[in-house]
């Protein structure tokens, strides 16, 4: 239309990112983590010391899109393929990269399951902290549906060579059915008070079985990460 103008984005400044100011989204303590440079910051260290030129990135969880940013913005990586289950944060994802100038990544609206089809999702007043777990419905201000994906498919069709895992609790179920052997690193942040001790252990099998160990070095109390060498270039 002639004579319409362009609305003016806001924007907050994390380091050298910057995420759009939409309070919609954005919690105000996620603001101020941002502002003041305390968001993710175990997870974002084990990734940028794990992820390398020409990787192939899987992001399960992908939250306001901090962690997919930071690795497109500092690593020339091949490609990062982010799944997300909260449709909003789906789109303010795409929103990020297009403000930081990512554009090799894709924004997957999905999850990933032992069976393709279809799951409720639980939207809570905070999309934060909307999940898969209707948890007697604390919270939940409606439910949506979300696609799941056959994780085997999915992994075979991307061929990561490094996992970065955030999906609140869901972890000990998921990564027991990833084929995991052709991953070079995963970076993968526990929730023990969710999991218990069961699914700790389930997730470290897994990644024992596939012949990556545990990396203390880069691994920082919940934030987990497991590596195939322990050689760190």
């Amino acid at each position: 239309m002639d004579g319409a103008t362009t609305p003016t984005v806001d924007f907050i400044k994390s380091g050298s990112l910057k995420f759009p100011k939409r309070p919609d989204v954005l919690p105000p303590r996620i603001r101020r983590a941002l502002r003041i440079g305390a968001y993710e910051t175990k997870e974002a260290k084990a990734v940028l010391r794990v992820v390398r030129e020409g990787d192939t990135v899987m992001e399960l969880g992908g939250g306001v899109g901090f962690i997919s940013s930071l690795i497109g913005t500092n690593r020339k990586v091949d490609h990062i393929h982010v799944f997300e289950a909260n449709g909003t944060l789906a789109g303010y994802i795409a929103e990020t990269h297009a403000a930081n100038g990512v554009d090799n990544a894709t924004v997957h609206h999905a999850i990933l399951g032992k069976r393709k089809g279809t799951a409720p999702f639980f939207v809570r007043g905070s999309l934060i902290a909307s999940s898969l777990d209707e948890m007697d419905g604390k919270g939940v201000v409606r439910t949506e549906t979300v696609d799941v994906r056959n994780v085997k498919s999915e992994m075979k069709a991307i061929k990561p060579d490094v996992l970065v895992c955030d999906i609140e609790g869901a972890e000990a179920d998921l990564i027991p059915l990833m084929d995991l052997s052709n991953l070079r690193a995963a970076v993968v942040e526990l929730h023990p008070q969710w999991i218990g001790p069961e699914g700790v252990s389930a997730v470290f099998q897994a990644f024992m079985a596939a012949g990556l160990a545990y990396f203390p070095k880069l691994s920082n109390q919940k934030v987990v990460t497991f590596r195939r060498s322990w050689l760190v270039k």
